[in-house]
């Protein structure tokens, strides 16, 4: 589990352990807070925020694939509460 100060998370991928809880904080925005499953990418060595909801959750390799840079670092959390 991972506890921030925008509610728990399930880690469900953590590719490259990319995960940086400081950075999570500082730039995640409230936009985010309506996707129960968020995945967190690096570009050009900046933090990048995706929401899918549980029905297009499924698509996330296609994301990865599509619009991220290739054998970035990401990780992939599910929303355990929202606060």
């Amino acid at each position: 589990m991972l506890e921030t100060a925008h509610g728990n998370f399930e880690i469900i991928k953590n590719h490259k352990d990319a995960i940086e809880l400081k950075e999570f904080n500082d730039r995640y925005v409230d936009y985010l807070d309506k996707y129960p499953v968020i995945v967190c990418d690096y570009s050009a060595q900046m933090l990048r925020f995706k929401g899918f909801t549980n029905e297009n959750y499924h698509t996330i390799p296609d994301y990865l694939l599509e619009s991220c840079t290739p054998n970035a670092p990401y990780y992939v959390l599910r929303r355990l509460n929202k606060e």
